[in-house]
């Protein structure tokens, strides 16, 4: 893969990291519900039914159902692009993180019935539809909405292959997947505090910022690279 390829990969795992992170700690400071962690919102669901608390238990539900419906779309969508492959997959469904991004902040601003649920839903949708068209980068599986499955995985390939005794680098040397993947987890912590402070000095507001670095991605080099398989 060219050079300038393997930078802008990396550039995206980076700044969509960051998104993911700043949009999963603004959705629980504003909504207390997660947009990004399927398993974070399984637990507050199981949590709001305990306590009979049937409209945290609901906005839980809904996160997750938006997550994964964004998930297939955007499988959907890659699917009917193949006709057009001059159209990039992952600039279609940025742009769209941000249109579903600014509404939902205004949504949540305004006094519209129901404006956390429409908040919770549309940042999910969006999150979902990053983590479905963004998948790998720098030859390794890489998801930008949440990490733990993505760190157990790197953490086991590697446990195997130590008590294999097959090293999985030169000695002297670095893993290059491993240097990814920490970076990725830096960028996603400083997207989740970035994004909570924003929102606890802007409140809904705050969430722009979001929409903000996704724009600035969309400035990047060619993605084709990145696209979803």
């Amino acid at each position: 893969m060219p050079s300038n390829l393997r930078q802008s990969d990396t550039a995206l795992s980076l700044g969509l990291a960051f998104v993911g992170g700043y949009g999963d700690a603004a959705s629980f400071v504003l909504a207390k519900t997660f947009t990004g962690h399927v398993t974070g919102n399984l637990v507050l669901g199981a949590i709001g039914v305990a306590l009979h608390d049937w409209r945290a238990t609901l906005g839980s539900l809904s996160a997750i159902v938006a997550f994964f419906a964004g998930v297939v779309l955007s499988t959907l969508v890659a699917h009917y692009l193949k006709a057009w492959p001059s159209l990039p997959l992952l600039s279609i469904v940025m742009a769209v993180e941000v249109i579903l991004i600014v509404a939902a902040s205004f949504a949540l601003a305004s006094d519209v019935a129901h404006g956390i649920g429409i908040f919770v839903v549309f940042v999910s949708l969006a999150l979902g539809l990053q983590n479905g068209a963004f998948r790998r980068a720098g030859g390794v599986s890489v998801h930008t909405t949440y990490l733990t499955g993505m760190l157990t995985s790197l953490i086991l390939t590697e446990a195997e292959k130590y008590t294999s005794g097959s090293p999985s680098t030169p000695p002297g040397t670095s893993d290059p997947k491993i240097g990814l993947l920490f970076r990725i987890w830096v960028a996603f912590v400083l997207g989740a505090g970035t994004g909570a402070a924003m929102v606890l000095h802007s409140r809904a507001f705050g969430m722009l910022g979001a929409a903000l670095a996704l724009i600035m991605l969309l400035f990047l080099p060619p993605m084709a690279g990145a696209e979803i398989e």
